[in-house]
């Protein structure tokens, strides 16, 4: 069972004094500012208000750090998950959207708890590349409705229908939301060059907002939809209020928070069973992301994660986050790499970021909503670019094998066209089956030569040395088969030298069983010389010592080659090698 809290107590063991505080709450500010605007952005992404964003990088992001296995990891919503989460909130709303997360939850604390975490890193690089730079660009074309100003009365759900209703829409374009978008794309894109000690989320946000409002007075006509003209909660009287409520995460049932249409949904099974494939999507892509932050963070800080309790403590901070009226969460990159340069210490600063942003929603709520909605959408936006990594993924193009350019072009277009479960599903797929071709392209059986090393002298007449090389698995299974079945009709002894045979399954033994099986008809005994841990316990388990029992093992290539000498002039004797 993976330990909770392992990083924290970990990194507290090593002594934590007041200067470690400072640098951490520090550090808090700074990824909290990156945060506030990218929690809100994302949620609306999402199909949510811009407060579930901010309650999931509350609870999310304070819960998660103390449980977890990586010392930087910094908890929240994610870009990624948006192409996951937007279709669920649009079929069943919050509610929906929440059992679904805390169904995710418990699937990332199974796969914690049955120690899956390594096997996340067996995910091929083409497969993670493919989806991310699919999602990066579903995520764009998601932001052009606002960042344009579009008036699209019921957004299409799929890809190839959304860009025919943008086209459609293009004539609506509002040219103050435009101007508002380039002003913030601006500021965004320079403000790193300026600086980097204040966030340029906040300044290019702040100065969009401050523009929005001065042109309003200034322009006549001018007017950029806000978050306080798209979204609005109930009051203490039921009364709707514009904008975004201030106050914290409060207490809620996940299934009674407004479901698609406005009533909340009916919890049943059948809402659980629907729900059970775009959580298993939430949780893979929720362990994958993770992993990968916190894989980047130790490279970042030569440290080591452990990524079990990393699982365990993600699908926690997802089964307690909707309670409180969040939505999944993890691992997000550009949040904990922030957090390392503004030089934090330990898992303490993760956390103190969620009390940052509870500390602002308190204080800036009412601020917040109005914040343009062109503005938020600019800066998904630049989020999406930086996700896709164009110049990578156009390099992987140019130079990976063939192979993985597929795998690569298969997981982009099946993410952008369908969704992420279909596009992870079929590249997986794919991988397994190349994988599978390279391993049999590896395998190979050929005729030893006479100079080989084992033989001192010639073979006698009638005596042959096969070498074996490679995996002797399913997929290459058949080769042995047919090289064994073009053996000389003058051959009365085969060595089989299984000493590079690191591997066999039971379609290997079965079709190397059948070779034998055709030798032993043309009056030819076989010696099996060489075997290794894993083959020799398979063929034990196999029974092999029952079934031909005329075929002699043994564990040294020069005893099968002694064996094979000495009986070319008489029948070999059943006995053990």
């Amino acid at each position: 069972m993976p330990r909770p809290g392992v990083a924290l107590r970990g990194a507290l063991a090593e002594g934590y004094g007041a200067a470690a505080l400072r640098s951490d709450l520090l550090a808090s500010l700074v990824v909290g500012i990156v945060a506030l605007p990218l929690s809100m952005a994302l949620a609306i992404a999402s199909g949510v208000p811009p407060q579930v964003g901010l309650y999931t990088a509350i609870v999310a992001g304070i819960l998660v750090p103390l449980l977890g296995g990586s010392r930087w990891q910094v908890t929240g919503p994610t870009a990624a998950f948006v192409v996951v989460l937007a279709p669920i909130a649009a079929r069943h709303g919050v509610s929906g959207l929440l059992v679904a997360t805390v169904l995710a939850g418990f699937m990332l604390i199974a796969m914690g708890v049955l120690r899956l975490g390594k096997l996340i890193e067996f995910v091929p690089y083409p497969v993670t590349t493919g989806f991310t730079a699919g999602i990066g660009v579903v995520i764009a074309t998601l932001q052009l409705k606002d960042l344009l100003g579009l008036t699209i009365e019921s957004p299409a759900p799929h890809f190839v229908e959304r860009l025919g209703d943008i086209g459609l829409a293009l004539p609506t374009a509002r040219l103050a939301d435009v101007a508002i978008a380039a002003l913030t794309l601006a500021v965004l894109l320079a403000w790193p060059r300026v600086t980097r000690s204040i966030p340029s989320p906040l300044v290019a946000l702040a100065a969009a907002a401050a523009a929005a409002w001065l042109a309003s007075r200034l322009v006549p006509g001018f007017h950029v939809a806000t978050i306080r003209d798209r979204f609005a909660f109930a009051g203490a009287d039921g009364a709707l209020i514009p904008g975004i409520p201030r106050q914290p995460p409060l207490p809620v049932l996940p299934w009674q928070a407004a479901g698609a249409g406005g009533p909340a949904a009916r919890f049943s099974f059948d809402l659980v069973r629907t729900l059970l494939p775009p959580a298993f999507a939430i949780a893979v892509l929720g362990a994958i992301e993770s992993l990968l932050s916190a894989t980047i963070a130790d490279g970042m800080k030569g440290t080591k994660h452990d990524p079990d309790a990393e699982l365990v403590a993600q699908g926690i901070g997802n089964v307690v986050a909707p309670f409180f009226g969040g939505i999944a969460a993890t691992g997000a990159i550009a949040r904990t790499a922030t957090g390392i340069r503004s030089g934090a210490r330990t898992p303490l600063a993760s956390a103190f970021h969620g009390g940052v942003v509870l500390a602002a929603m308190l204080a800036l709520a009412p601020a917040m909503g109005y914040l343009p909605m062109a503005a938020l959408a600019a800066l998904l936006l630049v989020v999406a670019w930086n996700m896709s990594e164009l110049p990578h993924f156009l390099r992987l193009l140019r130079e990976a094998p063939r192979a993985d350019v597929a795998v690569l072009l298969a997981c982009f277009g099946l993410t952008v066209i369908f969704d992420m479960t279909v596009a992870v599903t079929a590249g997986m797929l794919l991988s397994m089956l190349f994988f599978i071709k390279r391993m049999s392209d590896v395998f190979g059986i050929e005729r030893a030569a006479a100079d080989h090393p084992a033989l001192r002298e010639p073979l006698p007449p009638g005596v042959v040395l096969y070498e074996v090389a490679g995996p002797l698995f399913f997929g290459a299974a058949a080769k042995a088969v047919e090289a064994l079945e073009t053996v000389d009709r003058s051959a009365r002894v085969v060595v089989l030298d299984l000493t590079a045979v690191p591997a066999i399954d039971a379609t290997g033994i079965v079709h190397l069983e059948a070779a034998i099986e055709f030798l032993r008809r043309r009056k030819v005994a076989v010696i099996l010389a060489g075997l290794r841990r894993q083959p020799a316990r398979a063929l034990v388990r196999a029974d092999w010592r029952h079934r031909l029992p005329d075929v002699r093992v043994v564990r040294r290539l020069d005893r099968g080659i002694a064996l094979a000498r000495s009986a070319t002039d008489r029948a070999l004797h059943p006995r053990s090698g």
